[in-house]
């Protein structure tokens, strides 16, 4: 479902148990691996009360309140073809470095902990005929809307039609079996609800819009207009002031698209998992499901939970992460909801 900063704050109050005595001192060093260290900066989200109402601390997030459930829809099962919509003004090494993220979920050659470990808890979920979410993913197409043909300021209804001009304007295929559309927009464009309520959502389009049902997720640039919401931790709230352990440095260098490349993680997750929104969730309302990234909404790392990131990894350049990439690259990206575990889970895991 959206990312959405009340949704954020209520599932992880609500879910995870954060035990205080299991985290290193903020900022503390625990390990040297190869050239970078492992710590904890006890970066703690904005507006989270903790509530611990869960006592296990065998893993973090695990709760006996959280009851995901199958309802029978698809999932991606075969090979995942993703179509890339560049709405807006793109710097070529922005998109570069998001794709570099996307094809590294296929990576086979990273060192780990990996983007494709990672995706490994993704592909546990199966659908009613036991086939698991593939673990291939392609980028199948590109376009580019540098134009902005839908205007600047887009809604939930609008963002179908962005879809619908770029598989009509290029031989774009239909690929409502194995193809999803990420929508990518700029950081000049403003989306209904945008930093007030999501920083992403995923949903499917309407045939009246677009003449097919196709699974699609948005995700929108937040440098100029939330970063400290959408870019957290790499950019943290005013009101937070000094008594937090301030903005932990990018992986890559870059805020805005650093902290986007987390949210697109949480969306294509869901969306795996939940293409039309009749597969897995919990809660009992479709319309708003509980999804398995919004159940470990800002949790990194080892040690995290009740608004801590958890233990990541930081380089000699005092680069945060806590995944290695393609080429080289590395990035900070939220766990997901693990369903042999029932509860998070992330490759970079210490226990």
């Amino acid at each position: 479902m959206s990312l959405t900063l009340f949704l954020h704050s209520f599932l992880i109050s609500l879910f995870f148990f954060h035990n205080a005595n299991s985290l290193a001192k903020d900022s503390t060093t625990l390990l040297d691996v190869g050239n970078h260290q492992v710590f904890n900066p006890q970066a703690k989200l904005p507006d989270i009360r903790t509530n611990p109402l869960s006592a296990s601390k065998k893993f973090e997030g695990s709760s006996d309140f959280i009851d995901l459930k199958y309802h029978m829809g698809p999932v991606l099962s075969s090979p995942i073809n993703i179509y890339l919509i560049w709405y807006g003004k793109w710097a070529n090494p922005h998109k570069l470095l998001i794709k570099d993220f996307l094809l590294s979920i296929s990576s086979k050659g990273s060192p780990s902990p990996s983007v494709s470990d990672w995706w490994r808890t993704v592909s546990l979920y199966t659908d009613q005929t036991g086939a698991n979410i593939s673990r291939t993913v392609l980028i199948a197409g590109e376009y580019t809307d540098h134009l902005y043909s839908h205007g600047k300021d887009l809604t939930r209804l609008t963002v179908q039609d962005v879809i619908a001009s770029a598989v009509k304007s290029k031989p774009f295929p239909v690929d409502h079996k194995t193809g999803i559309y990420l929508i990518l927009t700029a950081d000049d464009v403003t989306m209904q609800d945008y930093c007030r309520a999501v920083c992403g959502f995923h949903y499917f389009t309407f045939p009246s819009k677009v003449g097919y049902t196709l699974p699609y997720a948005w995700i929108g640039h937040s440098i100029k207009q939330c970063p400290e919401v959408c870019a957290y931790p790499f950019a943290v709230p005013s009101y937070m002031g000094g008594g937090g352990p301030g903005a932990l440095h990018p992986p890559n260098g870059d805020i805005g698209v650093d902290g986007m490349i987390s949210v697109i993680g949480h969306e294509l997750a869901e969306l795996s998992s939940n293409p039309l929104v009749n597969a897995w969730y919990a809660g009992e309302d479709p319309t708003s499901p509980t999804e398995i990234g919004d159940l470990c909404e800002g949790l990194y790392g080892t040690g995290g939970g009740g608004g801590y990131i958890g233990q990541v990894m930081k380089d000699r350049k005092g680069r945060t992460f806590n995944l290695h990439g393609r080429r080289g690259r590395k990035f900070l990206v939220q766990w997901i909801w693990s369903p042999i575990l029932k509860a998070c889970a992330g490759p970079n895991a210490l226990d």
